[in-house]
């Protein structure tokens, strides 16, 4: 069922018109571990180019249409660096009262997709960015009933495209609506359709879209493990793999030339091909038992980087025309339990440790040889976003911190409360405001003065 606040689409009909733009990122992965060799399928070689992660889409500069933003590396990139706050903290714009849920909110000229659930409805919704107001709403019925965790909301990030929006829902079920009035498309029931387990936390890993097709860690059954599906239909077009789901999201790399998608599963780091679903590589990556592998993988160049907690640990390898070479491979140097971590000048920023053992770390470590420049022990899990030189962190504890991204020390710049509790939720930047929830508020507040 949807509803839909006609004066605010009537607005926003008058916005510029935005072209498209075609990113060419790229990338590649490697095996961290002595005595496991990567697995090249129909002898594919490996070159790494620099680039970006960034998909085909409409986006204006300071829009967050995807999860960790228009790259999929926590970078914000267009973004006026943040200011001073009052004593008491960034200014507050606008706050709405929302339901449970995980999923951040994503951002597309001044319009905000929100993903929740309220009672027995998952609730895919548009605001507007600048004062709160709610533009369109469209609600689905919601089926997850929970595994180990309580909140029983969505947990993956909205992906706005072209003229829709795609949400992923805790039960695996796939929407697409319009992304002006928030219209049904279509809709799939993908963990029901291809036997897919829920896991320890229902669906979590934010699909990405790469040329008009959906590319889904599903975790099915019978070689369903990776489904790729239309945008423009919700068909599946092609499924590979026997690979249990994780709750990493995926990002692209480019392998001779040609773009493939990185995904990290339950138990491996898989290359695809998105043109037919082929495996181009895979790479054990996880442990079994009571395990996940959550931080989403980062690309660095002709470099990739891989974390996870449970005594995985870290791995960084290079690709070159020689081959596959790792680089290191370490337990103990930032292994993040959920937290992705972000890149700048050398130096890798992130989450070592996890949230349930009650200590976590906030590490700086040298990309090239995985030593640990500082580490502040008592930060705390938190959500990261780069920008510029400065590094805003959203702590699982509620706390905004904003702080220099440097590699000689540690140093806090401002620090305030977002939140009176617990917000797990991926943030997003946008124009100088900073969109976060927690199970209850989605906020809106002001770090920084959009001059642009």
């Amino acid at each position: 069922m949807k509803t839909i606040n006609l004066s605010i689409i009537c607005a926003s009909l008058l916005a510029d018109f935005v072209a498209k733009q075609d990113s060419k990122p790229c990338g590649g992965i490697n095996n961290p571990f002595p005595g496991l060799r990567w697995k090249a399928i129909g002898g594919v070689i490996v070159v790494g180019l620099i680039g970006s992660t960034q998909v085909k889409t409409v986006s204006l500069a300071g829009d967050w249409p995807q999860i960790l933003g228009p790259q999929r590396n926590g970078v914000a990139r267009d973004e006026p660096i943040p200011g001073r706050w009052p004593a008491s903290g960034p200014t507050t714009v606008w706050e709405q009262t929302i339901g449970s849920g995980y999923a951040g909110p994503a951002v597309r000229e001044n319009q905000v997709i929100l993903f929740h659930r309220t009672g027995g409805s998952e609730i895919l919704e548009a605001l507007d960015g600048k004062t709160g107001d709610r533009i369109w709403t469209t609600d689905f019925k919601a089926t997850y009933r929970g595994g180990v965790n309580p909140d029983h909301g969505p947990r993956c990030v909205p992906i706005i495209h072209g003229e829709h929006v795609f949400a992923f829902g805790a039960a695996g079920d796939l929407y697409c609506v319009r992304w002006s009035t928030g219209d049904s498309v279509w809709t799939r029931h993908l963990y029901s359709d291809y036997q897919a387990d829920e896991g320890y936390f229902g669906a979590g890993s934010t699909p990405i879209i790469i040329d008009n097709k959906l590319l889904v860690n599903v975790g099915g059954k019978e070689n369903a493990g990776i489904v790729a599906v239309s945008v423009e239909s919700g068909k599946t077009l092609w499924a590979t793999t026997d690979e249990k789901a994780s709750y990493s999201s995926p990002v692209l790399t480019r392998i001779n030339g040609q773009r493939y998608v990185c995904f990290i599963t339950r138990l491996n780091a898989v290359v695809v091909d998105p043109r037919d679903g082929s495996v181009a590589m895979r790479l054990p990556f996880g442990k079994r038992g009571p395990t996940v592998n959550a931080a989403s993988p980062l690309i660095i160049g002709d470099r990739l980087f891989l974390s996870a907690s449970y005594g995985i640990g870290a791995v960084m390898a290079r690709l070159s025309m020689d081959g596959l070479r790792v680089v290191w491979a370490k337990q103990e140097t930032l292994a993040s339990q959920y937290n992705s971590a972000v890149y700048r000048d050398g130096y890798l920023y992130g989450i070592d440790g996890r949230e349930d053992a009650g200590a976590a770390s906030l590490q700086c470590v040298a990309a090239d040889s995985g030593d640990v420049a500082w580490s502040q022990t008592d930060f705390g899990n938190a959500n990261l976003i780069l920008v510029g030189t400065r590094i805003l962190a959203i702590h699982s504890d509620g706390r905004l911190t904003l702080l220099r991204a440097m590699p000689n020390s540690f140093q806090i710049e401002q620090q305030s409360r977002l939140f009176p509790d617990t917000s797990r939720a991926l943030p997003a930047l946008s124009n100088g405001l900073l969109f976060a929830r927690n199970s209850s508020t989605l906020k809106c507040v002001r770090v920084a003065n959009h001059t642009q």
